[in-house]
């Protein structure tokens, strides 16, 4: 038994033509035309998604230090009578 019997060895593989060369998954944004707010937001260009990260992450700072940084009240539990 030969290294050509066994499925996946033997011959290399022949690279793939033209029609073939798309790799699995969705386009990478070559024939995508946005405008307006999915020009800077979506998910089919690296440039997209990066700023989807970078707002996420803003907005949860924000909240964040909204509720650091807010006035504390100073209210007694229990009002004198």
């Amino acid at each position: 038994m030969g290294l050509a019997a066994v499925p996946g060895l033997g011959r290399a593989r022949q690279p793939a033509g033209p029609e073939q060369a798309a790799m699995a998954g969705h386009d990478s944004g070559s024939q995508h035309q946005f405008t307006g707010f999915a020009k800077y937001f979506n998910s089919y260009t690296i440039t997209g998604r990066r700023n989807y990260v970078i707002a996420t992450y803003t907005g949860i700072a924000l909240i964040i230090l909204y509720f650091k940084l807010r006035p504390k009240n100073k209210t007694p539990a229990v009002a004198d009578k």
